[in-house]
């Protein structure tokens, strides 16, 4: 089978030739390019692939329908709203993600947030710089907080026992009813954990019952100090609501790690220009160590599916 990878995945260029090389000692041939967005020229790459394999690139239905061999998307990622999945349904391939491989990853940025967030310090890094004081800066302890975790899925329930450990009350919202290990989570409605939390994990999939969940009405909701950490999907949040609440001081601060669109960011967009607001260029899922996880898992799913036994099956 021809296998296209479309886009890096993060990890180095030898380690990439021992997963090629042994596709090929299979009979199997493999091309890898770097991202490029432009249509046409993913068409162009990938017109005559048995397998796509991409990390979060958004997948047009004109590029899948365009591969009229393909059978198999492997997506090296946890999310998948960036393909076309009505679009591979249509045409009969199988879609499968790499659940799993940042859960550590985005657990430990979304407390790294709170941390930071409780004990101001961008602002204290800025005054430092400066040659100031710490005066009116005074920051507070993650210790006897109430978290709340919206989505009690792997990387919510990592971020639950990280919180734990720093002796956080932890309670949660989960769509749908969850099992997880006894003590870990006290579960709750979505007003209540709304009401009740100093700090609010989002941690969600985007799908319909989560795009906009935190807008305006719901964010008038939380404590005037809460802080909210977004490391799920950027549209569920509506981010001029949120910049809003942030500006008039009605809610105590953010880190926001995912947006509406990938980054680069328009610079005029709303919460780059709030207080006590902590952005980054959706980095929750990228160390060393998920990277390396990330392809263990996504070509191991390669080579389950080339067998016949698909994994992590999406579609």
């Amino acid at each position: 089978m021809k296998i296209v990878l479309l886009e890096s995945l993060g990890i180095s260029d030898e380690l990439l030739a021992t997963y090629a090389k042994k596709l090929e000692e299979k009979g199997h041939e493999f091309a890898a390019y770097p991202r490029d967005m432009d249509v046409n020229v993913q068409i162009e790459r990938a017109k005559d692939a048995d397998v796509l394999m991409i990390a979060n690139m958004p997948l047009k239905g004109e590029v899948i329908r365009a591969c009229k061999n393909l059978k198999f998307i492997d997506v090296a990622f946890t999310g998948v709203d960036h393909v076309d999945l009505e679009a591979a349904k249509e045409m009969g391939v199988k879609v499968s993600n790499a659940s799993g491989y940042s859960t550590q990853a985005v657990a430990e940025l979304a407390l790294g947030m709170m941390l930071s967030l409780l004990r101001n310090m961008p602002q204290v890094d800025e005054r430092c710089r400066a040659g100031k004081t710490k005066d009116g800066l005074v920051g507070s302890e993650l210790k006897g907080k109430t978290v709340g975790i919206v989505g009690a899925g792997a990387i919510g329930q990592n971020t639950a026992r990280l919180c734990k450990a720093f002796g956080c009350r932890v309670i949660a919202y989960n769509h749908r009813p969850k099992q997880v290990e006894e003590g870990l989570l006290e579960f709750v409605d979505l007003d209540t954990l709304t009401r009740e939390a100093d700090i609010i994990s989002l941690n969600c999939p985007l799908n319909d019952s989560t795009r906009g969940m935190f807008g305006k009405e719901r964010i008038a909701m939380m404590k005037k100090n809460a802080l909210l950490i977004n490391v799920a999907r950027g549209p569920v949040v509506d981010s001029q609501a949120l910049a809003d609440a942030l500006n008039e001081g009605r809610i105590g601060g953010a880190g926001i790690d995912v947006f509406e669109i990938e980054p680069p960011l328009d610079p005029a967009h709303p919460l780059l220009h709030t207080p006590n607001t902590i952005v980054t260029p959706h980095v929750a899922f990228a160390t060393q160590e998920s990277m390396a996880l990330r392809a263990e898992i996504v070509f191991d799913s390669l080579d389950k599916f080339l067998a016949g036994n698909q994994i992590n099956v999406i579609l």
